[in-house]
């Protein structure tokens, strides 16, 4: 394991609002990008007018805006999670089988998802857990893990027992091979690939301490 010492450090674990602000941040301005069910719908909250984003989502629209609040709020105007969402200038509405279209025809610049695991080497499980009576919920989790050019996934680190969420080799039912390219958590974000897990910033904790909560080997990413 590399050292920590280029490795951003903060005090404290970070919320699901702050972790929304990083992933916005780190969108590439002019990107189109599909922002999945769960914490990943706060991040459009957080994406600014100069980043020139162009938000999809999978129920058929283009152009979406921030989380709709008070009297913007109009129930035909939803997102994926059926949340209340703001049109921006220039929106466009179309048929669920185009939406896909765009999904499984490589023009999504990112896509954010949310995990029950990744896999040291980018797989991604997101769909079930594979408990008996557990409802699996796929919708465009494989066309998006699949189409997007990159796929970024929120999600705590550790699960309510504990246990971490990034692990060497899945054991849920997977939803995409080798596709995940970052992780943001609330204690760290993590880079990953053929080569392992790089850790680029770590919230209130050390990138040892992290280690002893994540079964799989860590490195400080490289600079840059």
């Amino acid at each position: 394991m590399t050292t920590a010492t280029s490795i951003q450090t903060s005090a404290t674990p970070l919320g699901r609002d702050d972790l929304a602000r990083l992933v916005a941040k780190d969108i590439a301005p002019g990107s189109f990008v599909n922002l999945g069910i769960g914490q990943p719908t706060l991040v459009s909250n957080y994406l600014t007018e100069d980043q020139d984003i162009t938000l999809h989502t999978e129920n058929g629209m283009l152009g979406m805006g921030p989380e709709a609040q008070g009297d913007q709020i109009d129930r035909d105007l939803i997102n994926a999670g059926k949340i209340p969402v703001t049109e921006l200038p220039g929106a466009s509405y179309f048929h669920h089988a185009d939406s896909f279209s765009i999904m499984r025809g490589g023009h999504l610049d990112i896509c954010v998802l949310g995990a029950f695991q990744v896999s040291a080497t980018g797989d991604l499980a997101n769909w079930h857990t594979g408990t008996s009576g557990a409802i699996p919920a796929v919708g465009g989790a494989m066309d998006l893990a699949t189409g997007a050019k990159e796929v970024f996934v929120m999600m705590t680190l550790l699960t309510r027992e504990g246990a971490s969420k990034i692990v060497e080799t899945c054991t849920y039912p997977l939803t995409g091979v080798g596709c995940v390219t970052r992780v943001y958590t609330d204690k760290a974000v993590f880079l990953t690939g053929p080569e392992g897990v790089a850790v680029r910033e770590t919230f209130g904790c050390t990138l040892e301490e992290l280690q002893e909560l994540v079964p799989v080997p860590l490195k400080a990413a490289a600079a840059g």
